[in-house]
């Protein structure tokens, strides 16, 4: 699970709600009108913007990649791999067959499956990064439709406002209806406000973060299971150059492991 988007979503909402209730009690933010106009309009918008399997997968990703899941660590997967090379350098790629019901990323799986049924190197790349290609449209699609939520929403915000606006004109003869006529119009553009940067903003952005991770991963894979493949470069060669692709900290970490 990655706890940051969790504990990052319900102090906002904490904190925004602790404010909420300073100011003039939760109950003062509270309109059914409003959060139909906002959240249902918005969502009904959303989905004439993309289809209902988009929609579908969308939800799915948030749920899976930004809330019960997160990017595995890189380091561990270079140890797996030069693992791996260490045993196929010394009992041949067939003996990694053995290995296979250690490997938990399903994209090493399918590499080292091809590399013990013997598939050539070409073959191997061309199915690895299309698979990569399938998996980085899927997470731009379902980005795409939170980033267009986050479009959507402050748009019907504004709806909902001149709608609250209109009725709260039509009463103009009765002065005690106009606050709270006003405050009624405004809380159409706070709800827009919120499911753009409190929501959809940020779920779209880690979608993006987590695919450029998960892609990189992807490429260092590649990079390992096509030297297994190909069996002319020492492991421990192996080990230094995949972790050119990490970060300086990643680096020495996995160094002083």
């Amino acid at each position: 699970m990655d706890i940051a988007t969790v504990v990052g979503l319900v102090g906002t909402l904490g904190l925004i709600a602790w404010a909420m209730n300073s100011a003039a009690g939760l109950g003062a933010f509270a309109d059914p009108a409003s959060v139909v106009i906002v959240f249902v309009g918005s969502i009904m918008v959303l989905l004439m913007r993309s289809t209902l399997p988009e929609f579908i997968n969308a939800w799915a990703k948030v749920l899976m990649k930004t809330i019960l899941n997160s990017n595995e660590d890189p380091g561990e997967l270079i140890e797996q791999i030069v693992s791996m090379a260490n045993i196929s350098r010394r009992d041949g790629v067939i003996a990694l067959e053995g290995q296979m019901g250690e490997i938990k990323n399903p994209y090493l799986q399918t590499g080292i499956g091809m590399v013990v049924d013997g598939t050539d190197a070409e073959t191997i790349e061309t199915k690895l990064n299309n698979d990569v290609e399938l998996m980085a449209y899927r997470h731009a699609e379902a980005s795409g439709v939170f980033k267009s939520w986050k479009d959507i929403a402050p748009a019907m915000g504004m709806i909902g406002t001149l709608v609250g606006l209109v009725g709260m004109l039509q009463n103009m003869s009765d002065p005690k209806a106009i606050g709270p006529a006003m405050a009624i119009a405004l809380l159409t553009t706070l709800y827009g406000a919120l499911i753009a940067n409190v929501l959809a903003g940020p779920l779209a952005e880690k979608l993006d973060n987590y695919s450029a991770n998960e892609q990189n991963n992807c490429a260092l894979i590649l990079e390992g299971v096509l030297e297994i493949r190909k069996g002319t470069m020492n492991p421990r060669v192996l080990e230094d150059v995949l972790k050119s692709r990490l970060s300086p900290g990643d680096r020495e970490k996995l160094s002083s492991a």
